[in-house]
């Protein structure tokens, strides 16, 4: 099976599917390779916070046209995969000199699919994009062609919890992986300062508490397969949930517009977490720490592209009261803005490269020490 993920995030995919009991786990750009199955397909829609997709691959050759690749797809046994009577649509992705249209490449897969079908059952299936029984994948590099089953449906990232949100989103399963990439300990108090619509406190939460990431989702793909074993995957989904806890640190945020409060308590409310996350309306420049144990604050301010006022001042504001009021805090932030980034007032000790949609964003690492940084040597 293949796991699409984010750029960055491909080894905590990697250290995921280990955990979860893959083998043969070998990771590429943006995506990871594993074995395992078909109960472990369950498992890893229904568990995986850092992946996107879990695809099941199941034709691959080489094509030196578009006549070789209709060819190849016409020659598969489609009848044992779809029945005239479902719907099905193709995703394609395709590089190099010999295929470079995505969409015609759909095309031809789809007529050798349709044709192949009418000749075994003298009927043919329908193509619908939006929701169809059968997604399928075509992923063409040059002249190596693969066609993969998409076990999952919708992206991953839709949880099943967000049904409110605030401009520009940040997106679940880069919300998870940015936390992990933190290196939170799922013990420390975590704070979200600009906690908007709720993302980063709601994973760090499902985490904390071992809850599955997608189970609020309402279907996966594979339920429409004819191998669909729901005894199998009833019986998984009640042996993770067996496995969930409750967390050890306090988990809450604020912000200062009463939407975004809105907003992240209906979600909240969404995840079931009422009781384990807290969310009150405060600006967090005008804040203090609550008690002198150490905290793990993570935060995706705005970038600048749709701010009303200074970006510059609210970094500059933003290290002022992490200095200020904040001692014993492993603060980060994210951020495309890397001229405000500056104005912050801290050198950051990491920064980590991802992308947030088509952004280019770093993910800053600020600690603050009790006292100096000084004081803090002399005393380890």
């Amino acid at each position: 099976m293949l796991a699409k993920t984010f750029f960055g995030m491909e080894e905590l995919l990697v250290n995921e599917l280990k955990e979860l009991g893959a083998t043969e786990v070998a990771p590429y750009n943006r995506m990871v390779r594993f074995k395992g199955d078909k109960g472990f397909m369950y498992k890893a829609n229904l568990c995986l916070r850092n992946a996107l997709k879990v695809l099941k691959p199941i034709l691959e050759f080489h094509a030196d046209s578009d006549i070789a690749l209709y060819e190849n797809v016409y020659q598969f046994d489609w009848g044992a995969i779809l029945s005239p009577d479902q719907t099905f649509a193709i995703d394609s992705v395709v590089y190099g000199n010999v295929f470079t249209h995505s969409l015609y490449a759909s095309q031809r897969c789809k007529d050798a699919i349709v044709d192949r079908l009418r000749k075994d059952h003298g009927k043919r299936p329908t193509v619908d994009t939006q929701h169809p029984d059968i997604r399928l994948h075509l992923h063409i590099f040059d002249k190596k062609c693969s066609l993969s089953l998409d076990s999952s449906g919708r992206s991953l990232h839709h949880r099943g919890y967000r049904s409110l949100t605030n401009i520009a989103p940040i997106n679940e399963v880069l919300a998870a992986g940015i936390i992990q990439l933190t290196g939170w300990d799922q013990k420390t108090d975590f704070m979200d300062p600009m906690c908007g619509s709720g993302t980063f406190l709601i994973e760090a939460a499902m985490m904390a508490c071992k809850i599955p990431a997608n189970l609020n989702r309402n279907a996966f793909a594979f339920e429409k397969w004819e191998d669909w074993d729901e005894s199998l995957f009833e019986k998984i989904k009640s042996s993770q949930l067996k496995r969930v806890v409750s967390p050890e640190g306090k988990i809450y945020g604020f912000d200062k517009a009463p939407s975004a409060l809105e907003k992240s308590a209906l979600n909240i409310k969404n995840a079931k977490l009422e009781d384990f996350i807290q969310v009150n309306r405060a600006n967090f420049f005008n804040s203090q720490k609550m008690g002198d144990t150490p905290l793990h604050l993570l935060t995706n301010p705005p970038y600048g592209e749709r701010l009303e006022g200074d970006i510059n001042e609210l970094y500059k504001n933003f290290g002022d009261t992490l200095k200020r009021s904040y001692p014993n805090t492993q603060a980060w932030m994210i951020s495309s803005n890397f001229e405000a980034l500056k104005f912050v007032g801290l050198r950051p000790s990491r920064k980590i490269k991802l992308f947030n949609g088509k952004l280019e964003t770093r993910l800053c690492f600020f600690p603050i020490y009790e006292g100096t940084k000084k004081i803090h040597k002399l005393k380890n």
